[in-house]
């Protein structure tokens, strides 16, 4: 018998994240192990009048690929796949991971030339997703490796993501719209502004963050629900970046943490970067095509039922009282023309926690958002 969560986690994806119609074609990609959340999922689906299909990616493929493959057919991008982005209405990700360290090994060039392989494919998704021909979302089956990396056994990891994603209230939908008001009216505010930066005190050695991202002529998104589940947090294409960012989480992507990330842009680009642990994997994704130095997204966190750092940035991006970046490939939707098979989030705390100072947000010199709360009382976090 399945988690009786999944079947409420089901219902949100469907009815309201995807909203999904009759005669829908909607792909449900996953690895086999969470096949009860595809069987919910798949379900639902069919109730809803869609025409459900599972395409099965399992982790184990993947490895063997990224073993055993020449560099040839790590570049190979099927001709299926990009058959599919252009033909389904609906892609629900259940992302499901057996081992979160399976790729830990593999050479940093191996990665870059698979991870360039996804060009065509990332751009051709984001151009259908902005006009509204694709729905997607994409949420977190819970798995022993993955609650190994939160530091939970399963039980709580469970508790943790379903409580995330407000499936323990009586009618999750509705909490997920009352959160679209309030960030609506951040989005709203920062619509009217030119620039917004972010800083944050010289800390544990090193010079803080001190980072002005240009967001006049971007378009700020109000994410509640829809691509992501759990959600929460509103974000925008950055026009221009100056400054430098130290980021407080480990950066984490196939399986690699990379450890102490700082970034210094100058004209929109990345400069210069380093790590405490895996530099090298760092240097090899952001060299591995022209767009991949550059800032493709800029948010702020909001969902302030997630406190703790997971290990998954489906989470830890969200976490509310922080703010993240992503180098690489930008929604088209939110105002950003870059291009790049990278989409990288790093997230960076502002609360005061730990012994971490915190830091602001300002606005055209407005400070909004100081020490992990924003100081509007009807913006999110507040009541």
């Amino acid at each position: 018998m399945r988690h009786p969560m999944l079947d409420r986690l089901a219902d949100v994806i469907v009815t309201y994240s995807t909203r999904v119609k009759k005669d829908d074609l909607v792909m449900i990609q996953s690895d086999p192990i969470a096949m009860p959340l595809v069987e919910a999922v798949y379900e639902r689906v069919l109730e809803a009048g869609g025409h459900p299909f599972w395409n099965s990616r399992p982790e184990s493929l993947h490895d063997i690929l990224m073993e055993k493959g020449t560099d040839e057919q790590l570049a190979y991008l099927s001709p299926l796949k990009m058959d599919a982005v252009e033909k389904v209405d609906v892609r629900i990700g259940l992302w499901a991971e057996v081992n979160t360290r399976s790729q830990s090994k593999i050479p940093p060039e191996r990665a870059a030339i698979h991870s360039r392989s996804a060009t065509p494919y990332m751009k051709r998704f984001f151009d259908r997703a902005a006009s509204g021909d694709l729905r997607w979302c994409g949420t977190l089956y819970p798995t022993l490796a993955s609650a190994q990396d939160a530091e939970m056994s399963l039980r709580a990891y469970e508790k943790f993501v379903f409580e995330a994603g407000l499936l323990h209230l009586p009618d999750p939908a509705a909490a997920w719209r009352e959160i679209r008001e309030r960030q609506q009216r951040v989005c709203d505010f920062l619509q009217q502004k030119k620039e917004v930066h972010f800083k944050v005190a010289p800390h544990d050695g090193h010079d803080g963050t001190d980072l002005r991202v240009n967001v006049d002529g971007g378009i700020w998104i109000n994410c509640s629900g829809g691509e992501n589940f759990p959600d929460g947090e509103v974000f925008a294409g950055p026009q221009g970046v100056e400054g430098h960012v130290n980021y407080s989480f480990p950066a984490v992507v196939d399986g690699r943490e990379v450890e102490g990330v700082r970034l210094q842009f100058k004209d929109g680009r990345v400069v210069d970067a380093s790590a405490r642990k895996n530099e090298s994997f760092l240097l090899a994704m952001l060299d591995q095509d022209e767009g991949a130095r550059n800032l493709g997204e800029i948010a702020i966190g909001t969902n302030y039922a997630i406190e703790d750092f997971s290990r998954n940035t489906l989470f830890d991006e969200k976490i509310g009282g922080t703010f993240h970046a992503a180098v690489g490939a930008g929604y088209p939707e939110s105002g950003s023309t870059n291009e790049s098979a990278l989409h990288w989030d790093m997230v960076c705390e502002l609360r005061q926690r730990n012994g971490h100072p915190g830091g602001t947000i300002a606005a055209d010199g407005e400070v909004f958002h100081e020490n992990g709360r924003f100081l509007d009382p009807s913006f999110p976090g507040n009541g």
